[in-house]
């Protein structure tokens, strides 16, 4: 609490990089110095929720200097607004040019169309209907993320686990930041994810499920943000009513995504330029195209296609393939392969706990893009199961943040920093490190 009114009399954090940092760290220490203390309580949730509350009364008010992404929703929810499809128009569209305002003058990538999914938009368009939208924008993210302290207060009941465990998220300094703090819209895909692994998670009352509820939330997921679209596979599954869980859920998906589909001709173009184009921190990213460059791979490729062409006589018809053989493509290639067969392997989860934070762990780790508030998808996961080494990386990732407002490249420093504890941790734990701690601190089966 008291890093916590350091942060909001810092205010500008970006002007302030050391002592912002720093108060962060602090406020990680203490959350690991009281987290630990409350799983022992006996009836923590009016404390776990009221704390939470006050964290987020108190980041309200920052600007959101760390991060732009509030210009961007609140823009794209004016042009929903004004009639204008934000998944077609660019903001540097001229259709849209009586809209502009100082905040598109200092938005960037004004070229990109949204890569926001509807209800997503549609938050946005409602938070510009508000006397301060960015301040009405950032109480909707709170507030999402609130529920999603509540439903994990009750997703540890129903699976047996001391409720204190809520606190390694609600009181988390890199989910305040990230949330009340900078606004992010990742909350509101979080909320729904774990309200829905809650009700296909077994009530100990009576052994039942809520198949019907879960789609309805996982649908709400997708479609605030994409990250769960990768977990409706295995949530089918696991409903036990798999074809009644994936018709709600895919269903309502469609529904909403087919009239986007129907403008842009497909995939938005937004979207595919994010998959193409971004990449920042990606822990196994960055080493891969790394080693793909230092192996020459590209040009080993580029003489075996040719080879290829010259025995088969065709010529134009593959051409098209050499434009992605260079190293970053062909690393995000074959991360998006693990990625499929992370989504695959999935399917064999009959955890949903373990299983979700599993599979998005796995997401992320093979993501070419991760930046800090990524992480608020897997620390529901890890604060349930307290997993040491992802309660680790919130409280290393805010140096993601060092490149931007103090000018320090990222490689190699800051990202050895980041995830060489990381992975450390990760290791310690699998050879049993964690367990030896005590009972209950790693559940079997439960790693990424």
């Amino acid at each position: 609490m008291v890093a916590q009114l350091g942060l909001l009399l810092v205010f500008h954090l970006a002007a302030h990089p050391v002592l912002t940092l720093g108060l962060l760290a602090a406020a990680s220490l203490a959350l690991a110095f009281a987290a630990r203390r409350l799983e022992t309580a006996v009836h923590p949730q009016a404390a776990v929720l009221g704390v939470a509350l006050l964290l987020r009364l108190l980041a309200l008010p920052l600007p959101a200097t760390l991060s732009d992404d509030t210009l961007r929703y609140l823009w794209d929810g004016k042009v929903a607004r004004s009639g204008f499809n934000p998944y077609a128009h660019a903001p540097e569209a001229p259709e849209l040019a009586p809209l502009r305002d100082e905040a598109w003058r200092r938005m960037p990538h004004r070229d990109v169309p949204t890569v926001y999914p509807p209800l997503a938009i549609t938050a946005f368009s409602i938070a510009t209907l508000l006397p301060f939208p960015l301040l009405g924008w950032k109480i909707l993210a709170a507030g999402a993320d609130l529920a999603a302290c509540l439903l994990l207060l009750r997703l540890a009941g129903r699976c047996g686990l001391p409720p204190g465990r809520a606190a390694w998220y609600a009181w988390n300094p890199l989910v305040v930041l990230e949330v009340a703090g900078m606004g992010h819209v990742d909350a509101l895909g979080v909320a729904a994810t774990v309200g829905a692994v809650c009700f296909l998670t077994r009530r100990p009352e009576d052994g039942r499920t809520s198949p019907a509820r879960g789609a309805l939330c996982a649908a709400a997921g997708v479609l605030a943000k994409l990250a769960p679209l990768a977990l409706l596979p295995m949530w089918s599954r696991q409903s036990g009513r798999p074809l009644r869980f994936a018709g709600i859920s895919v269903g309502l998906v469609a529904v909403a995504c087919l009239p986007v589909a129907a403008v842009t001709g497909g995939v938005p173009p937004g979207l595919l330029r994010y998959g193409v184009s971004w990449e920042f921190n990606g822990p196994l990213y960055e080493p891969l195209w790394r080693l793909l460059e230092r192996a020459g791979a590209a040009p080993f490729l580029h003489g075996a296609l040719g080879r290829i062409e010259a025995l088969t006589g065709i010529w134009q018809g593959l051409d098209f393939l050499y434009a992605g053989l260079y190293p970053r493509f062909l690393a995000k290639a074959i991360l998006g392969l693990g990625m499929l067969a992370a989504v695959a392997l999935s399917i064999r989860e009959t955890d949903p706990v373990a299983g979700t934070g599993r599979l998005l762990g796995r997401l992320l780790l093979l993501s070419a893009t991760v930046y800090p508030w990524y992480l608020l998808w897997v620390l529901p996961w890890a604060a349930l199961q307290r997993r040491f080494s992802w309660l680790l990386l919130s409280a290393l990732l805010p140096l993601c943040y060092l490149p931007a407002i103090a000018g320090i490249p990222l490689q190699p420093w800051v990202f050895l920093l980041i995830w060489g504890p990381f992975w450390a941790a990760e290791a310690w734990q699998r050879s049993g490190g964690a367990t030896r701690r005590g009972p209950g601190v790693l559940p079997r089966g439960y790693g990424l």
